[in-house]
């Protein structure tokens, strides 16, 4: 995505923020992985400062490129695809909780893009069946069984 890379370059340095490298990296959704000295200000307190990063930058990139291109998320020194990860892995120990119970499971509150995450992560499994639920902060994912799915398996 010519220019995004750009915009973004852009934004740390109007912020006074020195960073030592900024890639794009391609897939369901374009991250701009931004290494920086200083990474620890810039996630800030369970990822706040990061949240109201990606905010500032979608904004910014969706004025100067458009709409189509604010679809990416900005990560600081690894931390949105740790956290990632580990939303994952609970995920998937939650899933096997539902598979050895034959029962529904509902995951803790997550943010719109930890949602699509899971929901992602589970797209293509034939026993578990991924659907949110509940309202605003409280918004979740219930990992739903599917009845009969092993059957003839």
């Amino acid at each position: 995505m010519p220019g995004l890379q750009t915009v973004i370059a852009e934004l740390f340095d109007k912020l006074g923020v020195p960073t030592d490298s900024i890639d794009l990296v391609q897939g369901h959704r374009t991250v701009v992985r931004v290494t920086s000295p200083e990474g620890k200000t810039l996630i800030g307190p369970n990822g706040e400062h990061l949240r109201a990063l990606n905010s500032i930058a979608r904004r910014l990139v969706e004025t100067k490129l458009g709409e189509e291109a604010a679809n990416f998320s900005v990560d600081v020194n690894g931390y949105l695809e740790a956290q990632m990860e580990t939303v994952r892995q609970n995920a998937r120990m939650l899933a096997q909780r539902a598979r050895l119970f034959k029962h529904d499971v509902e995951m803790p509150p997550l943010s719109p893009y930890e949602r699509l995450v899971v929901h992602e992560l589970f797209a293509d499994d034939p026993e578990i069946k991924t659907e949110s639920a509940g309202e605003g902060k409280f918004r979740h994912i219930v990992l739903k069984y599917k009845a009969g799915a092993t059957a003839g398996a």
